[in-house]
């Protein structure tokens, strides 16, 4: 046993790396003999292996042409002396195949894998093919290569070719890195982000694995930053072995663009006249390399082919920079010729001296890709371009001022990047705080926060740190497996959950690979035509999925030949289109992995959409109103890329698979979405902004208005949220204010009823006083039941649930004490000053200065509201009458109230004077005057300017007891309410009314009584019957007031009368002076007849008043028309003969004003119109136009003297028009009909002899009247 332990110890040094850990473990823990067997055999099978690895590899030779071959003692004898080497070289140098040859030499590539990293797949697989065919081996033997997807290694593999991703994959399950001997990270001055990842894991790992050879092959851009960072426990930096290129001189040249606006064409000719040769132009961006191409392209010079380069061409349009060709070519390219292709042929260069370097603003959170100065080591590595194959020109357009003044060196990727994707592999390796982590250069710190930002973001890691070291949730576990971006692996995560990861996978892995859709400068318009079928209105996302089911559907039909012809015709690139679909099968390899079900495809758009947003909540915007542009996330502002299905008519809202600045801020990939999806996936992150807190009767809960944001882009708004979820505590007030005080909820708690009715029985007596403070106000309310009730009580639901435990053990807890509730002063406050009723009627008192029913208000049923008298209410009830009388006496004309001042000591002095039953402003007049107040009358006081609690309101009440209208003004809520007062009038006409008769007899009529009664819902209704003539006939009709019983009283006997009267007119007439005859036929409002039929009207009317007004019996009315009708004829005539001289000179003047026109003419117009309009003997009555004839003559002399002085006739004009303005101006305020009373028109005839006094003074006036008097009248009515 002893020989087989010693066997297998000496052979353990000899087995595979990868494999020697696990064995010598193997070799501790080995206690039975077939333990040891198996040991022996497996340790065997593994010297084997090696041994066949060692076998595979060939006589190993090196070009002798290639400048590393020089090199090549140096180089070997620094990776045996030193853990780690810098070899530094220019492209061409042939370090990229023959570092990984020389390793092999050195005995390196058996035990481990020499594994040998680059930037790019491409160039993964072609520096592997190139070093095999060198070796003279197939690919697969002793050099294969690893990129995403193509495995091309075998057990016989020595030198493993892969890029720096795949090593980065690698540590998930190979922390140290066993499987390899030597690594290689060629390309490192780059500097990407996967690089600089590996220099740091590498420099941590080295002193783990002494063993472990790193080689860091560079161009001549900054090697000593590498030999700096890979230095030893001593402090001495990594050896540093330069290996020079094969190149030629290159002559600088600057030319500044600034000097000259053509400067390129100048450059390129400059360039052609050195000689033949290939020219090669560096621009920032495509859009650049179109407009040059349209500026070279017009120069047509001879033999010359204008190429364009850049990443986003067609595959067969690179391959025409690198194909054979005659003449001339000038390549227009990106910072892609740089150093990542090398264009051959290349005599000269002309440098731009930008390009667009991507950089991530982490306050945008945006990818940016601005057109910068490209760094010195940048223009360097372009001019050498032209010094491969002979002597180059570069000419730069720009100063040299400027180049010198330019960065060193290109700031790594690592430094203008989101860090998510390296912290997320950071915590899943537990390498601890990434701020501590061994980077190349440290990124800053807010670079650090920003990445974390997105990964808490994606729910990754939680905030809770362990020694500055991210933990991982479930889902960050997750991430950390799928080898994509972490945004679009948090969207797999989400389709998952959402059961939509057959689309999902399709849509992610397209947008991990470059879009196969090509759009070659020469097609642009067919190509957008056939890719158009692909199109999605609503989602660019889903135009993937078309494009991917078409392809499917096409590869079942065609063979291999037949679908790439079919894809080149379309327009699709087929190798990308392979790349997408190795993706999405790798993709599903790790959703099996993770142990995840994929379903068959669902058709579910809203799942498929909120699975990609679950990785975009960054990339979401709203539309600015109507136009194209979006308020993104954190104050950033773009548009939809124009190449989108939705660019033309964008969405409300929209998410974007990435934004990109380039001349301004594009969202590419963009697809509709519904706010609700990113509330529910935002959790957290969301921003609720809450304002305007209210009291919700309904809910019995306070309310408060919810803004949601995501960064900065507006979700929702006034969305109604309960507010103890967002402030306990101001809930709880505003619930104990709103529910338990005000009582604006829905409850049925006895305590709450109870203490209603004890409140408002209280608060009568400070409405009653006018005075608040009598009552506990809201204060001591709130404390009081602040101090019973518990915390958590912000809702009517949490009371109920509380009191309904409470009132078991203390149903009195929430009672109030009445002697609590009123101050001592409300004492004053009594029954005999503001009683509860006045008469029949009930009365209630408000104190809210500026409500409408502010003071007492006085309930009136309905049907009652016609009998009501408003006189007897002006004196309001006696407790408000001292401040009544102070008021009437403070709204008295300034000289009267002069002599009774101060006021209130003289209400004070006259309450005991007054009397109730008088008219109010009758009796405070008296009793003033009987104190010293001389000259004041009951006209002086305006209880309408009173203020409004001093004025009592009349307020409609139906049956039901209900409030249905209120007024100050009696008069005007009957009118409003005057269909329901008829209505309640119908009992009282079923007996009190009669039908039509044709004379009114004693037995047809009969006698009228002045009033009947009857009982109306309860309420003894007076109404007041009344003659009523319809048609012919003659009826008995029931009216709710007595004014239009009275009216109608009044109406129908001056009817009755008339029909007993008939005229002739010519008799009228007869006699008349010849003129005067002819101006009574031309009477303007019917001639002779109708001036005589108004004559009789008036004439009657003026005889009945005359003799008593109406009688109210047929014995009565026989006797009235006994006493009338002999009289009219000598009325009439005697009317006539007065009126006719004034109507001679109505129509001589009438004739005169037609030659005239202006301002004046149209006022005496208006003049004539109002002395004698239609009916006028009947409106103005035969005493107001015996004053006709002098009106006129005024008139008259008027027109006369106004040629003589136009000027002094308007100034009389306007004295008018000012007071008949300020009429026109109190009438608006007045109610309808008002315009008709006797003071009214009491006023318009003063203006008419003001007229006179103004116009024919000469002719006197029939009163005093002045401006001053007209005014004063005005201002009474």
């Amino acid at each position: 046993m002893e020989k087989l332990k010693d066997h297998i110890a000496s052979r353990l040094s000899s087995v595979p790396l990868a494999r020697e850990r696990a064995l010598r473990r193997r070799f501790r823990e080995a206690s039975s003999e077939r333990e040891w067997e198996a040991l022996a055999r497996d340790v065997d099978t593994a010297v084997g292996e090696v041994e066949r690895r060692a076998s595979a590899i060939p006589e190993i030779t090196f070009p002798e042409e290639l400048p590393v071959s020089a090199r090549h003692d140096d180089i070997a004898q620094a990776i045996r002396d030193h853990q780690v080497v810098v070899i530094a070289g220019e492209t061409g140098s042939g370090k990229t195949t023959q570092i990984p040859k020389i390793c092999l030499e050195l005995g390196f590539g058996r035990r481990g894998l020499i594994g040998h990293t680059q930037p790019r797949r491409l160039a993964a697989r072609t520096v592997a093919e190139r070093i095999a065919d060198e070796l003279g081996q197939d690919i697969g033997q002793s050099v294969g290569y690893a990129i995403r997807f193509d495995d091309r290694v075998s057990p016989s593999t020595s030198v493993k070719l892969m890029t720096d991703g795949i090593l980065l994959a690698e540590m998930q399950r190979d922390r140290f890195f066993n499987a390899y001997d030597v690594i290689i990270i060629d390309e490192a001055h780059e500097r990407s982000l996967n690089i600089d990842f590996l220099l740091g894991y590498l420099k941590r790992l080295l002193p783990q694995r002494p063993d472990l050879k790193v080689i860091i092959t560079s161009a001549t851009i900054d090697p000593e930053r590498f030999a700096r960072h890979f230095c030893n426990a001593q402090g001495e930096s990594a050896p540093i072995v330069e290996v020079s290129g094969r190149t030629y001189p290159v002559e600088i040249r600057y030319r500044p663009e600034e000097e000259d606006p053509d400067a390129l064409v100048h450059a390129i000719e400059e360039l052609m006249a050195e000689g033949p040769g290939d020219i090669l132009c560096f621009f920032p961006s495509e859009r650049d390399i179109r407009d040059a191409m349209e500026v070279l392209e017009a120069k047509k010079w001879r033999a010359t082919h204008i190429l364009p380069l850049f990443g986003r061409l067609s595959n067969q349009e690179q391959h025409r920079v690198f194909s054979p060709h005659s003449g001339r070519r000038i390549v227009l390219s990106t910072n892609i010729a740089e150093t990542s292709l090398t264009v051959p042929g290349i005599h000269y260069v002309v440098d731009t001296g930008t390009a667009r370097i991507s950089r991530y603003s982490t306050r945008t959170k945006v990818q940016r890709l601005p057109i910068e100065p490209v760094s010195q080591a940048s223009a360097n590595q372009r001019s050498g371009r032209c010094g491969r194959i002979a002597d180059g020109v570069a000419i730069r357009l720009y100063s040299e001022e400027d180049f010198a003044s330019r960065p060193e060196f290109t700031d790594p990727e690592i430094l203008r990047t989101n860090l998510a994707s390296v912290i997320l592999q950071m915590a899943s390796l537990r390498l601890g705080d990434i701020a501590r982590f061994p980077f190349v250069q440290p990124p800053e710190a807010r670079h650090i926060r920003d990445g974390l930002h997105l990964l808490h973001e994606l729910g990754a890691i939680t905030q809770r740190h362990n020694e500055g070291q991210p933990k991982l949730t479930r889902i960050g576990r997750d991430l950390a497996r799928i080898p994509v971006d972490p945004r679009l692996a948090r969207m797999l995560v989400e389709a998952h959950r959402l059961g939509c990861l057959h689309e999902v996978i399709v849509i992610v892995a397209a947008l991990t690979t470059q879009d196969i859709r090509e759009r070659p400068l020469d097609h642009q318009a067919k190509a957008d035509q056939l890719h158009a079928r692909f199109r999605d209105k609503r989602s660019d996302f889903l135009s993937y999925l078309k494009l991917w089911e078409y392809l499917g559907d096409k590869r079942s039909e065609l063979s291999g030949n037949g679908l790439r012809r079919l894809m080149k015709a379309e327009f699709l690139h087929y190798m990308r289109s392979r790349e997408w679909r190795d993706l999405v099968r790798q993709l599903r390899d790790v959703a099996r992995q993770l142990g995840w079900n994929i379903p068959d495809p669902t058709g579910n758009a809203e799942a498929i959409h909120c699975s990609l947003l679950a990785g975009l909540l960054m990339n979401i915007g709203q539309r600015d109103g109507s136009s194209k542009e979006f308020r993104g996330t954190r104050n950033t502002r773009f548009m939809v890329f124009p190449g989108s299905a939705l660019a033309k008519r964008p969405p409300e809202f929209l998410m974007a698979a990435e934004l990109v600045e380039t001349s301004r801020l594009w969202a590419r990939d963009v697809a509709a979405i519904d706010p609700a999806w990113v509330e529910r996936l935002a959790g957290d992150l969301l921003k609720r902004q809450h304002s305007d807190p209210s009291w919700s009767r309904s809910k019995g809960a306070a309310m408060v208005r919810e803004k949601g944001t995501l960064y900065g882009v507006p979700l929702y708004a006034d969305r109604p949220v309960p507010y103890h979820r967002v402030d306990p505590e101001a809930a709880r007030a505003m619930f104990i204010r709103h529910a338990l005080i005000e009582g604006d909820w829905h409850t049925r708690h006895h305590f709450f009823h109870d203490n209603a009715a004890k409140l408002a029985q209280a608060a009568e007596v400070e409405d009653k006083a006018r005075r608040r403070g009598l009552v506990a106000d809201e204060d001591a309310l709130f404390d009081f039941y602040d101090q019973r009730l518990p915390d958590s009580i912000t809702t009517g639901a949490h009371f109920d649930s509380w009191w309904k435990k409470k009132r078991r053990d203390n149903p009195r807890h929430l009672d109030f004490s009445p002697e609590a509730l009123l101050d001592d002063a409300a004492q004053e406050v009594t029954e005999e000053l503001f009683p509860d009723r006045w008469g029949k009627f009930h009365l209630e008192y408000t104190f809210e200065p500026g409500a409408k029913d502010d003071g007492v208000r006085v309930l009136i049923p309905v049907p009652m509201l016609a009998s009501v008298d408003p006189a007897p209410f002006q004196w309001l009830v006696p407790g408000m009458r001292e401040e009544l009388v102070t008021e009437m006496i403070r709204g008295l004309p300034k000289g009267l109230r002069r002599s009774v001042v101060p006021a209130p000591d003289f209400a004070r002095r006259i309450l005991p004077l007054i009397d109730p039953e008088e008219d109010l402003c009758e009796s405070v007049a008296a009793a003033l005057r009987r104190v010293g107040g001389t000259g004041i009358n009951a006209s002086d006081f305006s209880p309408a300017a009173l203020p409004a609690h001093l004025r009592m309101t009349f307020a409609a009440v139906n049956k039901r007891g209900k409030v249905v209208d209120s007024d100050k003004d009696v008069r005007a809520l009957r009118t409003r309410q005057s269909a329901q007062i008829h209505s309640s009038m119908d009992r009282l006409s079923n007996y009190a009314e009669t039908t039509e008769a044709a004379e009114w007899r004693e037995d047809t009529l009969g006698a009228i009584p002045e009033t009947v009664e009857t009982s109306v819902d309860g309420h003894t209704v007076t109404a007041y019957p009344a003659l009523s003539l319809p048609k012919q006939g003659v009826a008995v009709v029931v009216f709710p007031t007595k004014a239009a019983a009275d009216q109608s009283m009044f109406t129908s006997t001056l009817t009755l009368l008339m029909r007993g009267v008939s005229l002739s007119a010519k008799q009228m007439v007869k006699g008349l002076p010849l003129q005067q005859r002819v101006a009574v036929e031309h009477y303007p409002h019917g001639g002779m007849e109708g001036l005589v039929e108004e004559a009789r009207v008036a004439a009657i009317r003026d005889l009945l008043v005359a003799a008593g007004g109406p009688a109210r019996t047929p014995e009565g009315f026989s006797r009235l028309r006994a006493a009338v009708e002999p009289k009219v004829a000598g009325e009439v005539r005697r009317t006539i003969v007065a009126l006719a001289p004034g109507l001679v000179a109505y129509q001589r003047l009438s004739e005169e004003l037609q030659g005239w026109e202006g301002p004046a003419i149209e006022d005496m117009q208006r003049e004539l119109a109002f002395l004698l309009p239609p009916r006028a003997l009947i409106v103005h009555g035969t005493e107001r136009l015996r004053h006709l004839p002098r009106y006129l003559q005024a008139m008259s002399l008027r027109l006369e003297e106004m040629p003589r002085d136009p000027d002094k006739d308007a100034d009389r004009q306007d004295e008018v028009d000012a007071v008949r303005g300020r009429l026109d101006k109190v009438l608006k305020a007045k109610p309808r009909g008002f315009e008709k009373t006797r003071a009214v028109k009491d006023v318009l005839w003063m203006i008419q002899e003001f007229r006179v006094s103004l116009f024919a003074q000469r002719l006197g006036t029939a009163q005093p009247v002045s401006r001053k008097r007209i005014t004063r009248a005005i201002d009474k009515l």
